[in-house]
Formats: C-alpha cells, sequence, structure tokens
C-alpha cells in the first residue's frame, strides 16, 4: 500500500555541501544552515545523513542522536594539504566531491533506503554541489531507482551562478530557494524555485539575560547604541551606516556604535569614512572569552563613537548585543535571506533591515525595513523611534513573535509539504484522505503517527490556547 504521508518511517533525508559542523567547514552562515538542519531533522525522528568538505582530523564518519544523524566528512586525503579551511583548496576539494559523492550515494545511502522500502530525499546547497547533483539524478536513472528519490537544489546566493548549467539542473532536480527576493533573481536564470526560508534554532527565543543588557549600555554608556556584524563586504553597505552614525552625532546626539566585521580590506576604507566624518573610532580587544572580559574590554577601550570589536564574538554574546541596541544596522543592499535580521528579533531587538530577502520584516510593526541606500534613512527612524519609545517595546515583542514562525521545526513542516507535493506528483505518495466524518478515524490515526501530524496537532493546541486566551481579555 502506497503512503499517503511522508514520516520518519518511510523517509530518510541526505545533504549535501561544502560547509557543515565542523570548524574547519565553516566559513558563514551555509555551515550553520547545514547543521541546524539536520539536527533538527534528526531530532523529530528522520534518519538524516550529512556529506561535507569535514576537518581532515576528525572521523571520516560519525554518527550521533541515538543514530538518526550521520555525518560524512569529505575529501579528507585533500582537506589534509589545506589545513586553512573548507575553501582553500577550493577546485581540488570540487573536483574529488564530484567524481567520488555519486556512486558512493548509490552504493551506500540510496540502495539501503530503498531496500527498507523507504524514499531518500536529498538536498544540495549551493553551487559546489550542482554537477553532484545532477550525476546522483543520471546514475540512480541508471540504477532503476530514480523514482524512489526527490532530488533537490537549493541556492542561498547568488554566488558562482555563471559556473551552473541551469538546463541540465533545472531537469534533473527540483530548484529552491530562501526567499521570494531570490526567485525573482532566478526567473532570469530560466529557473522558478520554490521557495522555503531559512530558519534559526529554537533555543535562540530564550530571553535574554536583562542585567547583562543594562552591563553592556552602562559600559558604552551614551544616548543611543547601535550594533552591526558581518563581512566587511560594500553589499554589507557599511559606509551607510557609519554616515547615519555622523548624522546623529551632528545632532548633539551621543551614540554608541559597537561593530564587529571580517578581516576583508573594505575595513579600510569604511574606518577611513568614519574618521573624516569626524567619528571617534577605537579597536577593542578582549583578554579572554568570559562576558566580564568582554565588558572590560568595552569599558577600558574609554570614550569613542565607533568600537571595532577585534574578537570572536560567542552567539551569548552576540544576542545581548542585539538586545542592548536601540538599533541592529542590518541594512545590506543585497541578502538573499537576511539571518542577521532574524536573530536579531529573536533576541528581542530592532533589526534595520535591507528590502531585498528579508521576507519576514514589515516596517515599524517588527523591523525597521529600509528602501534606499540614503544614511538619513536610518538617522530618520532613529529620531522618530526616540520621539514614539512606545514603538521600540511594540517592534521588539512583534519581532519576537515573528521569530518564532522561523525556527527550523516550523520551517521544516514548510519543506515537508512542500516534498509531498512532489512525492505525490512522482507517485510516491498516494492522494490524502480528505477529512470527513466517514474518514475521521482514519485521519486521526494517520495524525498520530505522522511528524505533519505533531505538526497539526501543535498548530491545533495553539489556536485554542489563544482563544482561551481572548475569552480571558474579553
Amino acid at each position: 500500500m502506497q503512503p499517503r504521508e511522508i514520516t520518519d518511517k518511510n523517509t530518510s533525508f541526505l545533504l549535501l555541501s561544502f560547509e557543515g559542523p565542523d570548524i574547519y567547514s565553516q566559513a558563514g552562515g551555509l555551515g550553520v544552515r547545514v547543521t541546524e538542519l539536520a539536527g533538527t531533522l534528526a531530532g523529530v525522528g528522520f534518519p538524516t545523513s550529512v556529506i561535507f568538505v569535514g576537518d581532515p582530523k576528525k572521523k571520516s564518519c560519525e554518527t550521533s542522536q541515538g543514530g538518526k544523524l550521520t555525518l560524512y566528512r569529505w575529501s579528507q586525503w585533500v582537506s589534509k594539504y589545506y589545513p586553512e579551511g573548507v575553501y582553500q583548496g577550493e577546485d581540488e576539494k570540487l573536483y574529488d566531491f564530484n567524481e567520488s559523492v555519486p556512486q558512493f550515494v548509490i552504493d551506500s545511502i540510496a540502495r539501503p533506503a530503498v531496500e527498507e522500502g523507504r524514499m531518500l530525499v536529498i538536498l544540495g546547497e549551493e553551487w559546489h554541489t550542482a554537477e553532484a547533483m545532477c550525476r546522483i539524478s543520471d546514475a540512480l536513472y541508471w540504477n532503476g531507482i530514480r523514482d524512489k528519490a526527490l532530488l533537490l537544489w537549493n541556492a542561498n546566493n547568488t554566488m558562482s551562478f555563471h559556473r551552473i548549467n541551469w538546463g541540465r539542473l533545472s531537469f534533473t532536480n527540483t530548484i529552491t530557494t530562501v526567499s521570494r527576493y531570490m526567485k525573482h533573481i532566478m526567473w532570469g536564470m530560466g529557473v522558478n524555485p520554490l521557495v522555503i526560508p531559512n530558519g534559526i534554532p529554537a533555543r535562540l527565543l530564550q530571553p535574554v539575560d536583562p542585567d547583562q543588557v543594562r552591563a553592556v549600555r552602562e559600559a558604552l554608556g551614551g544616548d543611543l547604541m547601535f550594533f552591526k556584524i558581518g563581512r566587511f563586504d560594500p553589499d554589507k553597505r557599511w559606509n551607510m551606516a557609519v554616515e547615519a552614525i555622523a548624522y546623529l552625532k551632528a545632532m548633539g546626539i551621543k551614540v554608541k556604535f559597537p561593530l564587529r566585521g571580517g578581516i576583508e580590506p573594505h575595513e579600510g576604507e569604511v574606518m577611513h569614512n568614519a574618521r573624516s566624518r569626524g567619528l571617534i573610532v577605537k579597536d577593542v580587544r578582549a583578554s579572554g572569552n568570559s562576558f566580564t572580559d568582554y565588558l572590560r574590554a568595552l569599558r577600558e577601550a574609554g570614550d569613542a563613537d565607533i568600537y571595532n570589536l577585534k574578537f570572536y564574538l560567542p552567539e551569548e554574546f552576540v544576542r545581548v548585543l542585539y538586545a542592548a541596541a536601540d538599533g541592529v544596522l542590518a541594512n545590506s543592499g543585497h541578502e538573499p535571506f537576511g539571518l542577521v535580521g532574524l536573530e536579531t528579533m529573536a533576541a528581542g531587538g530592532i533589526a534595520y533591515t535591507g528590502c531585498t530577502g528579508e521576507d519576514y520584516a514589515v516596517c515599524l510593526e517588527n523591523a525597521i525595513v529600509l528602501e534606499t541606500s540614503d544614511p538619513r534613512e536610518i538617522f530618520g527612524y532613529a529620531l522618530y523611534l526616540v520621539e514614539h519609545p512606545e514603538m521600540k517595546d511594540k517592534i521588539r515583542a512583534a519581532a519576537r513573535d515573528t521569530a518564532q514562525q522561523y525556527v527550523w521545526e516550523e520551517v521544516i513542516e514548510n519543506l515537508i509539504a512542500k516534498l509531498e507535493f512532489l512525492a505525490r506528483n512522482q507517485g510516491f505518495l498516494a492522494s490524502p484522505t480528505l477529512p470527513g466524518p466517514e474518514n475521521e478515524e482514519a485521519v486521526a490515526e494517520t495524525e498520530a503517527k505522522t511528524t505533519t501530524g505533531v505538526a497539526t496537532r501543535r498548530r491545533r493546541a495553539r489556536k485554542a490556547a489563544e482563544a482561551e486566551k481572548e475569552k480571558v481579555v474579553g
């Protein structure tokens, strides 16, 4: 009998990515995405494997979460010659990945899944995996099991789009992306991707310690505090942020602007621009890795307008800065999704986002959405919130509500719904049982056994709780 829904009993997942869980394998948001997505899939019960370019000093294969999550560290024999990270020796690793991954997937993952009666969902991430995903599709077809697998290739950014054979990729894979903004860009490539948004781990919804928030504000002083984090890249519009701070200072407002960038050369231009606008810039280095060490470093830096943080910021401290700031300047001119803005929302902060891939942001409801590159737009909204302090509380509360909709568990519900649509078209799933008096028992039994059923019951419980709350308020 054909299954009607995707469940952990009939489906396994495989993620392909250059980046992954190891520190060696993380150079940006992709590594975090793959780590959190795989961990959450395994956490809700799906057997999940990840093939990524891993640390050459670690085990080639490692399992966790009661055997539900398996990590395959690929190209380690190449990586040992390139110890600086995942993208050192990129071309050599890519060649090895394309040549060796497809057959391994057939022999060690796809065939065993089919023998167990499972459908295999393969998710490829970014341009590095496009060729391998095409070859895997060909190999599955050659072995007579292409109909037992769903292949999805995901674009998180536009990087190296020129290297992709879009005709071949769209013929062999379902293409997905992370926002409507990216979808519209990709229409120009002749493809129409499904949108499956990024997610954040549920732990980011934990309340930020108010005592630590106060301590940061007291250490910096000032009337207003802004924060910005990201690569020193012109797309991040660092100069726009700096010039907005200069406008506020010229108004006589004492602004404190801690920031954390990368090692990119654009930093020199940004800091030169800041100083030329009359802003005092100080580099800040911490002597240790505790919250106390970070506070001490801020205090000892002395009076400044810009605090250029030259130390690693752990997740916990970044969240304190998000919550402490009057605004987090995630004001990129090109942002496929905008994870910093969403993380700010989860911490109860006020995100100043751009107007590209941040589908979740609604201006003056849960964020500030900037529609121009004019620094006076930041300046204007900052003054507006000073004059309307009640708006700050409204935005912070709505921001956290929005972030709850983007935890990975919710994103996976979205993913599974789209996978079920694809699986029905491919013939793996039967048509669903329609609700009705004659089918209530069958529907209830199906819901009790499936991941989507768990999600349905959770939504119903949430709606019931909201209804009860409205009765009490009324």
